[in-house]
């Protein structure tokens, strides 16, 4: 599977939303928490939902508030574990503690305490952990989002739902069009139906062709929901131009995204404009989008006409012949929606002029790597550079803040593994040794299997300096050792 982008909570509530073919359930839009006076501030909690599974709370009920806020700005959450001393569940690092904590994906922000500390920031059951999280006044706007990262269960967590998406306000400084349409924010996730009451009526109903593009061997154990609900209806008049910003939440699953009859006119992939390291093309053109885990994608789309049946699906994709199955399903159905104008705002609009961020390519294609990260498995666990994960292990490397670094990144697996770093972006610009035709910046990069990319790694900002992490997305690797840290220097 290519790198290509430019190719041609409710776990498990499924008996109270229903498996009913027919039944048209509006994509719900989740509250919202903005900021005010530079501060947005609230309380999460980590409890039991109905079900018996891992959830967020939030002012009382069990959902992901959408965080937004502006460069500059502060984020205070007081994360409270409320989850049981002993837990029933079943963890990668057995047994399950009911630890937990948050990482803020995506966002360039410091690593040390109280910001994005997933190393020594943790929560036992009855703890609270106080997060003051410091947005860089100029840091690029674009969909990021929060999740868990307690080594050993935060595939668990995921998997349970315990995600939110987070909005750095401003993508409109990059594209005008954007302050007059619609905005939709969809978060998909992979939901496991092993305890579904009916797990062949939710893959019926999500249409789910059995796995078609690789040799994966596996039965379908996975279907997707968007902002918690089976297969809803997103409202789209025809013709109507809409922003929506998509977030690929999903523990263990990749999505090919396609708009039946439609194309995705893509601003931003992982929180980053495509106009911020090239302003001369702010806007790509792709029938299709191939999302991993933890990836995001954010495009104007436009209603198809009244007359056509449209869908938002991800195609099958090879996860490799080691891979857990990926088949073709649909996410969501489209109809015509209210025709009322957008919502307006409330945020004090960033009337700055965009700022860019270029740099020179060739510099760094016929470079030999300043580092090389190497994917090996075994029946044993999963590993960095034949080194499993420990929480008191040493750097596995260092940088040094204010440079770029050449990264080749080597899958040795017979399947797909996301690489994802946390306070940076990169530039994905070749795979097996051919350069892309169209470079990315992301901050999350799918690595064929027995192949390799080759990335250059902007560490030139300040407030990243601190020890980090970098790795495996598929979160049940990652817990299984597939993490290495890094010092920021």
């Amino acid at each position: 599977m290519s790198i290509r982008y430019w190719s041609c909570i409710a776990a498990l509530c499924f008996t109270a939303i229903g498996v009913a073919g027919d039944a048209q359930v509006p994509v719900p839009s989740p509250p919202e928490v903005r900021s005010q006076n530079r501060i947005a501030s609230f309380t999460l909690h980590a409890a039991l939902n109905a079900n018996g599974r891992d959830t967020f709370v939030y002012k009382g009920k069990s959902i992901a508030p959408v965080i937004r806020v502006s460069p500059g700005d502060t984020l205070k959450i007081d994360y409270v574990n409320d989850l049981p001393v002993h837990s029933k569940e079943s963890c990668a690092i057995s047994p399950c503690m009911d630890m937990t904590n948050l990482h803020f994906h995506g966002l360039e922000i410091s690593p040390q305490a109280p910001q994005d500390n997933v190393i020594d920031m943790m929560a036992m059951p009855g703890d609270t952990l106080h997060y003051v999280v410091e947005i860089p006044p100029d840091h690029p706007p674009g969909l990021f989002w929060y999740h868990t990262h307690p080594h050993g269960e935060s595939h668990r967590q995921a998997l349970d739902g315990m995600s939110g998406a987070i909005v750095i306000e401003g993508m409109d400084r990059y594209l005008p069009e954007l302050r007059n349409l619609r905005e939709q924010v969809l978060v998909v996730r992979g939901e496991s139906i092993e305890r579904a009451r009916d797990a062949t009526a939710l893959l019926r109903r999500v249409e789910a062709q059995a796995p078609s593009c690789g040799s994966e061997p596996d039965e379908t154990d996975r279907i997707f929901t968007v902002n918690g609900e089976v297969r809803p209806t997103i409202g789209i008049n025809p013709g109507e131009r809409q922003f929506w910003r998509i977030v690929n939440a999903s523990a263990d699953r990749y999505i090919d995204l396609q708009l039946d009859g439609q194309k995705f006119e893509v601003v931003a992939l992982d929180g980053m404009p495509l106009a911020y390291h090239d302003p001369r093309n702010p806007m790509k053109i792709v029938e299709h989008a191939l999302i991993p885990p933890a990836g995001r994608l954010e495009a104007v789309v436009t209603g198809p006409a009244s007359n056509v049946h449209s869908a938002l699906r991800t195609q099958c994709v090879n996860t490799g012949p080691d891979g857990d199955p990926n088949p073709a399903m649909v996410l969501a159905d489209v109809r015509p929606g209210s025709s009322a104008p957008p919502v307006e705002q409330k945020i004090n609009r960033d009337l700055r002029q965009p700022e860019y961020k270029q740099i020179d390519l060739r510099a760094f294609e016929d470079s030999q790597p300043d580092f090389v990260v190497s994917f090996t498995e075994d029946k044993n666990g999963f590993y960095i550079n034949n080194q499993k994960y420990e929480p008191d292990s040493a750097p596995m490397t260092r940088a040094r803040v204010g440079t770029y670094q050449h990264w080749r990144v080597l899958n040795q697996t017979r399947e797909l593994h996301p690489m994802h770093i946390h306070q940076a972006h990169f530039l994905a610009y070749a795979e097996n040794g051919v350069r892309l035709e169209h470079p990315v910046w992301l901050d999350t990069v799918n690595v064929p299997f027995e192949g390799y990319v080759d990335v250059v790694m902007d560490f030139t900002n300040p407030v990243i300096k601190g020890m980090s992490v970098f790795h495996c997305h598929l979160l049940n690797h990652e817990d299984k050792g597939m993490m290495a840290k890094i010092l920021f220097e």
